[in-house]
């Protein structure tokens, strides 16, 4: 019997990508999927090491699974966390039988043996040769919707961010590499992601006798990609990026909704965060979207008690919520992350102040979210159906926003229009069009 393998993934989409990567390499290696740890020869954590709850849940998920494993499995741990503070994973868990980053396994001792890569261990090598992650094949999609990775790393220094010094600089994929992705996978929906989206392209390099095309932007993979599939969606975009003509590319699509990260609206601590922008410029650029596309979808995310942030900082962005009236909104509280500005600067905010304020900002959005989500009840949109009872329009990006729950007798894999009948906070109820009759669902 060929051995199986069991893979546990924590934190944002990029880690998804990579673990459907890894699963693709698993599998072109002879491995089957096992139905729980408890019965895989090979199990792999991949962890997340963005603040300290992440790492924390990144450390008590791989003692947790160290618990469940069979005998004589191996436990491998990869992502963020590896990659970050391998050498003292390596050290302080003798559960773990090898901690590997992207590619470059940590040689280590085990309360078990000392494992190397290379070593002969077929189920140890196949998961963690040296290779490039972006790069590797995967498994046709298993779901109607995907992520897919369009560049790794991130070429800025944001003073609360931690990401560039174990990611590494942006690294964007040729275009037809990502193409070819897109069409292998079979999803109805693409949700392009990276550190930073709006700057896919720009690291790569280009002589002067090369047309600029030679060197395609996010417009260019905007344009190519919406010809592969139904949707196209985006994350994860830098307000300073977010030019007129990307506004305009991304409504082609047909898919309006924007997740712009933006993090505060007070112009002096976004300075001390190293970040573009204002509440002002913000608005700016969120009244051209709503110029263009009324109807246009909005998300964003915000850190509270960032170091130096003071009441009249927090006032300035509660002020900007109210008026910026985005669909979707996440509130983070400020986390120390060694290797960053941040852990220099001095005027700490007290964690108990800073989920204060998280608190009321939070209160605040969800109380947007439920009156935006509320206007919607009446009127008709697209829908595609995730699992059966589950759907989303184009304003909601998977596992993020709310839902459209729709009959169950919708197949995963259905796209197509109904009215929305109820609201309940961020969540939907809706009914296929073609079932209304004056108005009435029957």
């Amino acid at each position: 019997m060929d051995e199986r393998y069991w893979i546990t993934t924590l934190g944002c989409p990029k880690n998804e990508v990579d673990s459907q990567k890894l699963v693709g390499r698993l599998t072109a290696g002879g491995y089957e999927a096992a139905a729980d740890p408890g019965e895989a020869d090979l199990v792999v954590v991949n962890t997340c090491a963005f603040i300290d709850a992440a790492r924390e849940e990144s450390i008590d998920t791989i003692l947790e699974l160290d618990g469940l494993r069979k005998n004589g499995s191996r436990l491998v741990v990869t992502g963020c966390l590896a990659e970050r503070s391998g050498e003292e994973l390596a050290a302080a868990l003798g559960e773990i039988d090898l901690v590997a980053g992207f590619g470059v396994p940590v040689e280590m001792k085990t309360t078990r043996r000392v494992v190397r890569a290379g070593s002969g261990d077929a189920a140890i090598g196949a998961a963690t040769q040296s290779f490039d992650l972006l790069e590797l094949p995967r498994p046709s999609s298993g779901a109607p919707w995907a992520y897919v990775k369009a560049a790794e790393g991130c070429d800025r220094r944001c003073g609360f961010c931690a990401i560039p010094s174990f990611r590494g600089k942006q690294r964007s994929r040729p275009l037809a590499s990502i193409l070819r992705e897109i069409e292998a996978l079979g999803a109805r929906e693409i949700v392009l992601v990276a550190q930073d989206l709006a700057s896919y392209g720009k690291d790569r390099s280009v002589t002067a006798s090369q047309h600029d095309l030679a060197r395609p932007g996010i417009v260019e993979l905007i344009e190519a990609a919406r010809e592969c599939v139904d949707r196209l969606r985006l994350l994860y975009l830098y307000p300073s990026s977010l030019t007129d003509r990307l506004v305009e590319a991304i409504l082609s699509t047909g898919v309006a909704y924007f997740d712009l990260s933006l993090q505060h609206a007070s112009g002096p601590l976004l300075r001390k965060m190293r970040r573009w922008g204002d509440g002002a410029r913000f608005m700016e650029r969120i009244s051209h979207i709503r110029r263009l596309e009324p109807a246009a979808a909005l998300r964003s995310s915000f850190i509270l008690g960032y170091p130096g942030e003071t009441e009249e900082d927090h006032d300035d962005l509660l002020r900007f919520i109210e008026e910026a009236e985005l669909d979707w909104a996440g509130f983070f509280s400020f986390s120390r992350e060694e290797g960053t500005l941040a852990t220099s600067l001095g005027d700490q905010v007290p964690a108990s102040l800073a989920l204060e304020r998280l608190t009321e900002c939070s209160e605040l959005q969800e109380s947007i979210t439920a009156r935006r989500r509320g206007s919607l009840v009446g009127t008709a949109c697209e829908v595609l159906v995730d699992s059966p009872g589950l759907a989303r329009s184009y304003r909601e990006a998977p596992e993020i926003d709310g839902i459209v729950r729709v009959p169950r007798s919708l197949a995963a894999g259905w796209l197509g229009p109904v009215r929305l009948v109820a609201a309940s906070g961020p969540d939907l109820e809706a009914v296929p069009d073609s079932v209304l009759v004056g108005g009435m669902a029957r």
